[in-house]
């Protein structure tokens, strides 16, 4: 029996939308809304974890000096200009004395009337002790003759008056002689004073070093303690860095660390902890550390930017996980675990962190699970899933690593 036209044409339209039906589902299954979504599993594994601090810093000299007057005056000159390399004693700069050389001079005066007093005082004191021995003398005389009825006893009296008199002259003249004394002790002494003063105008270098900076010009009027000059230890460089405090614990001096300046991103510099600041940034919750340089390379400026890496010490035995697959839900840190195909969030017990992206495990899971690190689309208990060792992810796609 043979199939009219009109006949044919329906089989085939029926077959054509069926056909167009089963390929739209399959589309829809396969790449649509309703297909699995492409993820990547790691597997929990145990092994040797070593942590590592992360901190951002500035490059700074440990030794480090301010050259300036201890009183307020002009600059006269400035013999040193920035970079120069100065040794210690070296003088670098002089302020103006104004009137100390005049004021020293007035003193030296002062000294020399106050050495001529004392030496006058002193012949005067031995004046007087020659006339008191003398009229010790005459009354020691005049009593004997008292006793044999030679003298009256008013003469013997004028004898005793004379001796009390010249006794008082001596001790007048002792104190003379002190006054004297004292006065030549405090011109010198204000003279030592004014000849520091006068020192003090006068920049030495503390030490061997480096100009780092000039603030002052000849002829500029500042204050006291204002710096003329900075100065740095070249030999000194360390880094200031701050790191984060949660992540801190462990870490002390003598720890290894790598430095990467801004000057030389490719090059990482060695270096070690040296001081661990006792006093933390409460505001942004870090830690304040000090590193020595290992060794100093040329051309480093202080003030200069720096990345620096810390080696906390290793911890022998643990389970290790990208941190990438960690994610937060309702409020808890956890993983998608692979469970017979399905997936299920395990809640864990994080510890430290490298930088090489591995996190510590403390709680939640054990060696051998599996959990999702990557996946093109945001996850639930009831996403279906495709494992793929590498995922191509669509424009607008989420991943479930932070």
């Amino acid at each position: 029996m043979t199939v009219s036209a009109p006949l044919k044409r329906r089989f085939l339209l029926v077959g054509s939308v069926v056909l167009l039906v089963l390929l739209f589902l399959f589309v829809l299954l396969r790449t649509g809304p309703l297909a699995p979504v492409q993820v990547t599993v790691a597997e929990v594994r145990s092994g040797r974890f070593t942590p590592e601090l992360f901190g951002i810093g500035t490059l700074e000299a440990r030794r480090h000096w301010m050259l300036g007057p201890t009183s307020p005056g002009r600059v006269l000159t400035v013999k040193a200009d920035v970079g120069d390399q100065v040794r210690a004693g070296q003088l670098l700069a002089e302020m103006d004395p104004v009137d100390l050389d005049q004021r020293l001079q007035a003193l030296d005066a002062s000294i020399a009337r106050a050495s001529s007093a004392q030496a006058a005082a002193a012949a005067q004191q031995a004046d007087v002790q020659a006339r008191r021995e003398l009229a010790a003398a005459n009354l020691r005389r005049n009593q004997e003759l008292a006793r044999q009825n030679f003298i009256s006893l008013s003469a013997l009296e004028a004898r005793s008056q004379e001796l009390a008199s010249a006794e008082a002259a001596l001790q007048s003249a002792r104190a003379t002689a002190q006054a004297a004394a004292q006065d030549a002790l405090r011109a010198k002494a204000e003279r030592a004073a004014l000849q520091q003063q006068r020192a003090n105008a006068k920049l030495f270098a503390p030490a061997d070093a480096v100009v780092s900076a000039r603030e002052a010009e000849p002829g500029s009027t500042v204050v006291a303690g204002q710096a003329v000059l900075r100065l740095i230890d070249p030999a000194s460089l360390w880094a200031r860095v701050r790191l984060d405090q949660g992540r801190s614990a462990g870490l002390v001096p003598g720890l290894p660390a790598r430095l990467l300046l801004r000057s030389r991103p490719h090059e990482p510099v060695p270096a070690r902890v040296a001081r661990v600041e006792w006093l933390s940034d409460s505001v942004t919750e870090e830690r304040i550390a000090q590193l020595s340089l290992d060794q100093t390379p040329p051309g480093l400026s202080v003030g200069e930017m720096l990345e620096a890496s810390i080696e906390l010490p290793a911890i022998a035995d643990s389970l290790l996980l990208p941190a990438a697959s960690l994610q937060r839900q309702g409020g808890a840190t956890g993983v998608w675990r692979l469970q017979g195909g399905r997936l299920a969030f395990a809640p864990v017990q994080v510890g430290a962190t490298s930088l090489d992206g591995q996190v510590q495990i403390l709680a939640g899971l054990e060696s051998g699970d599996r959990v999702v690190v990557y996946s093109q689309q945001p996850l639930s208990a009831d996403s279906r899933i495709k494992v793929v060792d590498q995922l191509v992810r669509p424009a607008g796609a989420a991943r479930t690593g932070p």
